[in-house]
């Protein structure tokens, strides 16, 4: 298919991309029509027939399968070495309480990472008496430095990295390779939050260094909430035990007597929303095999840099996001416009759906392979429009008055 006639066709699928400039990915995607249907279907038929038959035991097994190996297929990943959760927060979670943790051992993570993961982390080190040290990490893409301040707080007593692929608040992509192999020098583990990652740039567990990659579904993966992935690598059996176990861990579910498997799945200790189990494996089967993974990332990181140039171009427009280490995120302010302000008038001028950052004061978009050229530049220009003003002197919006039937 020539490009436009796919992107069209794409749309078409994902009707959510008609109620405005969606540009907020990186909260949450939408849905393909496929996805939504799939899980609608399944939904219908628990309806209906129930949930307790006993080989729909064995069905609900097959669909966790199918989710584990599409996750697989973004990731560049063996099945076998993906376990499903309830998101990155959890997956983090997982990840970290894994490690057997002495008073005195030390966690390493960034200034920048998203602040549910940075709780679950501050809980931990205070419950097993862990010393947490938190890397500045040089916010305009500078890897060098971010790359010589975890030299400096990574050591013998470190036993686990924690940071972001992508910030979450800025868009700035993290030399996670470097940081990967800096933590095995000193024979530390690295867990990747891949929540702004996985399903918008290219991911490659394996080539990234990646021991653990936690990732949510709802976001990139145009996946339904309350559903994540955890990537463990092969080989940490004896390193990374769960915290928590349950029967799909098990080797045999049916038998109480049974041991864990060495699988990711050991991590998986309670069951999952079935219909949102189909949702997730369709959505990230529809990305793979019908539009075409490098497609995506090509075309939304292509996409990105045309508005980061056309917002760069704009006087008063502050670019959080560096140029040379950005994703998909792109992170700004306009000069006198609180952050909330300017969204609101930009969705009120041009639907645009996207977020602030309220600890900067400032606007994120989260470009996708979905969204239009012309969608980024009436997006810009209404950027550029509010750039020529200040909140209380903008003029008003036109108005359409819409003229009803009379009662009398």
């Amino acid at each position: 298919m020539p490009d436009e006639e796919k992107l069209a066709a794409v749309r078409e699928l994902l009707p959510a991309t008609a109620a405005g400039i969606y540009l907020n990915t990186g909260t949450a995607g939408p849905i393909p029509a496929e996805s939504a249907k799939a899980m609608a279907d399944l939904a219908e038929w628990e309806l209906q027939t129930g949930r307790a038959h006993p080989s729909y035991d064995e069905e609900v097994l097959v669909r966790l399968d199918e989710a584990r190996g599409t996750i697989a297929a973004v990731l560049h990943a063996r099945v076998e070495s993906i376990a499903l959760t309830h998101g990155t927060t959890d997956g983090v979670n997982i990840a970290a309480w894994s490690l057997d943790w002495q008073p005195g051992d030390r966690l390493v993570t960034t200034d920048i990472e998203y602040p549910g993961v940075v709780a679950g982390l501050r809980q931990l080190c205070a419950r097993r008496a862990v010393e947490l040290a938190v890397v500045d990490v040089a916010r305009d893409g500078d890897d060098e430095r971010t790359i010589a301040a975890f030299g400096r707080a990574i050591d013998g007593r470190t036993r686990l990295v924690v940071c972001s692929q992508v910030s979450w608040s800025t868009g700035l992509v993290l030399p996670v390779t470097e940081l990967a192999a800096a933590a095995h020098d000193w024979g530390a583990l690295i867990c990747i939050d891949g929540a702004q990652a996985a399903g918008a740039v290219p991911v490659d567990v394996e080539t990234l260094g990646a021991d653990l990659y936690a990732l949510p579904a709802k976001k990139w993966l145009l996946g339904p909430e309350g559903m994540g992935a955890l990537y463990c690598r092969s080989g940490l059996e004896d390193r990374a035990r769960p915290a928590f176990a349950g029967s799909l861990g098990m080797a045999d579910p049916g038998d109480p007597g049974s041991r864990l498997v060495t699988s990711a799945r050991r991590f998986e200790a309670t069951n999952f929303h079935t219909p949102s189990v189909v949702g997730v494996a369709r959505s990230c089967g529809w990305m793979a095999m019908y539009v075409g993974l490098d497609w995506i990332t090509q075309r939304a990181h292509a996409l990105a840099l045309d508005a980061f140039e056309l917002l760069a171009a704009i006087d008063g427009v502050e670019l959080l996001t560096p140029a040379r280490r950005m994703g998909t995120l792109l992170t700004f302010r306009i000069a006198g416009w609180p952050a909330q302000t300017a969204l609101e008038e930009l969705g009120a001028r041009v639907f645009a759906i996207a977020r602030c950052v309220p600890s900067l004061d400032a606007l994120r978009i989260s470009v996708s392979f979905f969204n239009t050229g012309a969608e980024i530049g009436r997006f810009c220009r209404a950027v550029e429009e509010l750039a020529h003003y200040r909140p209380e002197t903008i003029p008003a919006r036109r108005l359409l008055t819409v003229l009803g039937q009379r009662d009398d």
